[in-house]
């Protein structure tokens, strides 16, 4: 868990909603809109910041996906979660759920804060050819570097590319977890 003792970040919390389909274990993003406070355009896992009546974080990640994208908490089996992420640009402690879903699942996406629904194969993120461990990303005329990922010209990067690559990380410590969802 990060520390923030000074009170100088604002705090988040997402949903990585990992989902099999058709015998292939799948990571369901959005693409955000432009006409969001943060992020704009950006491709994300449900989620967003802490409301003073949530509870927990985990509170806040389910709450956060229902409202973006529909899911009902009751179908949301909450797996664990992956290391709290800073944000370089907004200031957010990101704290992540991995979460079961149902699918196919009824999602009802809300209209100005996601654009449309992305499902990423799981394999995309250990295959080569589409990851690039130390990438450079151009967002608004600021480079930024750390883990890209390019699937179908969606661009997976920033907080959300870290929180993938630490997920990956545990779950590689984790005998034969990785291997059996790719």
């Amino acid at each position: 868990m990060i520390e923030d003792t000074a009170s100088q970040y604002r705090q988040a919390a997402v949903l990585i909603p990992l989902f099999e389909d058709q015998g292939e274990y799948k990571i369901l993003f959005t693409k955000r809109t432009i006409r969001v406070d943060e992020h704009k355009g950006q491709i994300s896992f449900p989620g967003g910041s802490v409301d003073e009546g949530d509870a927990s974080y985990r509170e806040t990640a389910l709450r956060e996906a229902n409202e973006e994208v529909g899911l009902l908490e009751e179908d949301v089996r909450i797996l664990g979660r992956t290391d709290d992420s800073l944000t370089v640009a907004s200031n957010f402690i990101i704290h992540p759920y991995v979460g079961f879903i149902p699918y196919p699942y009824p999602f009802e996406i809300n209209s100005r804060e996601v654009k449309r629904l992305i499902e990423v194969p799981f394999k995309i993120f250990i295959e080569e050819k589409t990851a690039q461990k130390n990438g450079v990303y151009d967002y608004e005329g600021i480079l930024y570097e750390g883990p890209v990922y390019n699937y179908r010209g969606d661009i997976i990067w920033g907080a959300s590319a870290r929180i993938i690559e630490n997920f990956l990380e545990i779950l590689g410590k984790k005998m034969g977890l990785l291997a059996a969802l790719v």
